[in-house]
C-alpha cells in the first residue's frame, strides 16, 4: 500500500514539473523574428498599467490599444496608452470591438469622439467576435452592410482603410472574409492561422504571453512579411 501511494505521490511530482515547464515555456513564446521581423502587443484597459518604455525594450514594435467596445464603452486606459507609447516611439493603433447588439453608426460615433486623426496612427482595427453579453445573431447580409457602415466611417475619419480582426468562431458563421475587402487579423495559438478565404497580413500568435512591462498575459502579435 505505501509503495501505491508513493508511486502515486512520484507520478503527481512529475506531472507537475512537466507543467511547469510547459507553462513557461508557453509564457516566454513567440514566433521567430527570422520568420517574422515585425512583432507586436494589443492591450485594453484588463492590462493594467503598462511599462511602455520597458515594453519596447523587450521587442514591442507595435501596439493595437483597444479605444472603444460597442456603442457606449470607451476603454478606461486608452488615452494613456496612447501616451505611453508615443512617447516610447511604439508604433500603435486603435482597435474597436464591435457588438452585434448595437448600430454601427452608433459604434462609429463613438469610435471617431474617442480616437484623434492623426498621421502617424496604424490604420484602425475591429474585432468582430462573439460577445456573451450579447445574443443577437443577425443574418449575414445584415451583418455586412452594418460593418461596410462602420467601416466607412471609421475609415473616413483616419483617412486609412481599416484591418479587421476576426475570431474563428465569428469567421466560420460569416465567413466575413469572402465579404470583405480588407486585411485580415486572425487569432490562433502557436501555430498560424487558415480559418480565412484570404490569407492573413497580422496574426495573434498567443494570448498567454508574459513580457517585461506588463503584470499579466498579452495578446503577441506578429506581421506576415
Amino acid at each position: 500500500m505505501r509503495k501505491t501511494v508513493f508511486s502515486i505521490a512520484v507520478v503527481a511530482v512529475v506531472l507537475l514539473v512537466i507543467a511547469f515547464v510547459l507553462h513557461n515555456i508557453a509564457v516566454s513564446w513567440a514566433p521567430s523574428r527570422d520568420q517574422y521581423p515585425v512583432q507586436g502587443i494589443s492591450v485594453d484597459e484588463t492590462s493594467g498599467n503598462i511599462g511602455w518604455h520597458v515594453a519596447g525594450a523587450t521587442g514591442v514594435d507595435f501596439a493595437y490599444i483597444q479605444a472603444t467596445r460597442g456603442a457606449e464603452t470607451r476603454d478606461a486606459n486608452f488615452a494613456a496608452n496612447v501616451s505611453g507609447a508615443r512617447e516610447a516611439g511604439i508604433r500603435y493603433g486603435a482597435l474597436h470591438n464591435y457588438s452585434l447588439c448595437r448600430l454601427a453608426t452608433d459604434q462609429a460615433t463613438i469610435f471617431v469622439t474617442t480616437v484623434p486623426r492623426a498621421e502617424n496612427m496604424l490604420p484602425p482595427a475591429v474585432r468582430l467576435a462573439f460577445d456573451h453579453g450579447c445574443g443577437e445573431r443577425p443574418g449575414r447580409a445584415l451583418v455586412l452592410s452594418e460593418l461596410n457602415t462602420f467601416l466607412n466611417q471609421i475609415e473616413s475619419h483616419s483617412g486609412k482603410r481599416a484591418i479587421i480582426a476576426v475570431s474563428r468562431d465569428f469567421e466560420e458563421m460569416y465567413n466575413i472574409s469572402s465579404g470583405m475587402d480588407r486585411t485580415f487579423w486572425l487569432e490562433a495559438n502557436f501555430f498560424p492561422p487558415d480559418y480565412a478565404t484570404k490569407p492573413w497580413v497580422m496574426w495573434r500568435a498567443s494570448d498567454m504571453r508574459r513580457i517585461s512591462g506588463v503584470d499579466g498575459p498579452i495578446n503577441w502579435n506578429v506581421v506576415r512579411p
